[in-house]
């Protein structure tokens, strides 16, 4: 079986990560990297400590319109699809490139297989919610990893060809968390103090696009007194300068950081602020209580189960949040066993054997 992997995003690399070790002797893999994050801090990087293999293919489609970057993508990812001729194309996720590798690939009659499919956030203002919905409905092979995920897909009218299958997430932080505790002098090399930071990150469109929303996050994050690392995303920086926002002291910012270099700060955090999907899961993952900067989410366990906290951009929320959130039962277990990779691998296999 020959799969072209299409990915383009630092949340796809992780989960690209762990698929494509139990990829390895089994199925040919070919990846195409779209470009959609094209900062050396937010990319090669994660090639390099990941062991992703190398994209056989980069489209260098690193910034435009919505609409502006699926269109090249899909006319790139075509033009692959048409020379490679693959048994199936595999995307993750909810990005451009998500959409158009799945539009691409759906308009060929190639299979199109979507991990981490059934996500609903229920808002469609966000493009997220929209490109997730769309690859779903076009999707031969839906991989989901959890039982909520299941029943969004059954309420929408897709039950055929959906298997559960646990979080490729998860099976990332089991093998790069013990990797990172050794590798990784990033706290070393900020002087910070394990335990006694707060974790933050600020990304999503709905909060760097809307000034009012920017303001009045970093003005809680001032406001909290608390020690708060920031590795700050291209984007954010430059709407920080466009809206002249003032930075306090106890905000710490730095540089976009690697893999390994991001779940260590992680680790070792008191919390964590994010207006990141991926990143909700990880700090579930790895214990930590979760203030989540966006007015839902599309991982509803975490904050069912009281360790995800959603404070959107209210300032009084996210001030009040970061001084006493705190979950209020154990952790339960919605994510699988940590081994979803190894089972949409043998899947696959039987499908296409």
């Amino acid at each position: 079986m020959k799969l072209l992997t299409v990915i383009g995003a630092r949340p796809q690399f992780i989960k690209a990560a762990s698929v494509s070790r139990k990829l390895t002797g089994r199925i040919e893999e070919i990846i195409v990297h779209t470009g959609q994050h094209y900062d050396a801090n937010m990319s090669e990087v994660f090639f390099e400590e990941l062991e992703i293999p190398k994209p056989a293919f980069h489209l260098n489609i690193g910034s435009g319109s919505h609409g502006e970057m699926t269109g090249k993508m899909l006319m790139g990812i075509e033009q692959v699809l048409i020379q490679e001729k693959p048994d199936a194309l595999l995307v993750y996720g909810d990005t451009n490139s998500t959409l158009a590798g799945a539009l691409a690939a759906s308009k060929l009659l190639v299979p199109v297989i979507h991990v981490e499919a059934g996500l609903r956030s229920f808002n469609r203002n966000m493009p997220e919610e929209k490109n997730r919905i769309l690859t779903d409905h076009i999707s031969d092979f839906l991989f989901v990893p959890t039982q909520t995920g299941i029943e969004n897909l059954s309420r929408e009218g897709i039950e055929k060809g959906v298997f559960l299958c646990g979080d490729v997430m998860y099976d990332g932080i089991l093998h790069y968390s013990k990797m990172a505790a050794k590798k990784s002098n990033i706290l070393q090399g900020l002087g910070a103090n394990q335990g006694k930071y707060c974790l933050c990150t600020i990304h999503r469109a709905e909060n760097t696009d809307d000034s009012r929303r920017l303001i009045s996050i970093f003005s809680a994050l001032g406001k909290s007194g608390e020690e708060i690392i920031l590795p700050l995303h291209p984007r954010t920086q430059r709407f920080i300068k466009e809206y002249g926002i003032f930075t306090a002291p106890n905000v710490r910012i730095i540089d976009p950081v690697g893999y390994l270099d991001m779940l260590r700060l992680m680790s070792e955090s008191r919390k964590v602020i994010t207006d990141s999907g991926g990143i909700q899961k990880e700090a579930f993952f790895l214990g930590k209580p979760c203030i989540t900067l966006r007015d839902e989410t599309e991982w509803v366990e975490t904050v069912e189960n009281g360790w995800n906290c959603i404070c959107g951009a209210n300032e009084d929320k996210i001030v009040h949040a970061i001084s006493h959130f705190q979950p209020a039962s154990p952790r339960k277990n919605y994510f699988g066993d940590g081994n979803a990779s190894g089972k949409i691998v043998d899947e696959l296999i039987k499908a296409f054997s």
